[in-house]
């Protein structure tokens, strides 16, 4: 059996909450047809690289990112409450191109 390291958990748990917050917080049309299909955490847990894919439709991936840099804010707020970290990671969207 594998075991898992903490960056691992992190990422899963934050993938798991980001996925909560865009189908159920945010209102944003440019994120409504959004999906989160992975996270990298650092081995420090000081930063993760949030990826993104999109549905079809009529916002493009420079959109949905203009989308999450003005959520930004309440994204990071609630991850923060939720995770528990004793430092909140810095987040980074990217698009997923796979």
């Amino acid at each position: 059996m594998k075991s898992y390291t903490r960056a691992e958990r992190v990422s899963g748990e934050i993938q798991r909450i980001i996925s909560d917050i865009l189908r159920k917080d945010i209102s944003d049309p440019r994120l409504t047809r959004v999906a989160i299909s992975g996270v990298k955490m650092s081995k420090d847990l000081r930063s993760a690289r949030i990826y993104f894919t999109l549905s079809a439709g009529k916002y493009t991936c420079e959109d949905a990112a203009e989308g999450f840099e003005s959520a930004m804010g309440y994204i990071k707020r609630t991850l923060a409450g939720q995770l528990g970290l004793r430092y909140m990671p810095g987040i980074r969207f990217f698009y997923d191109e796979s």
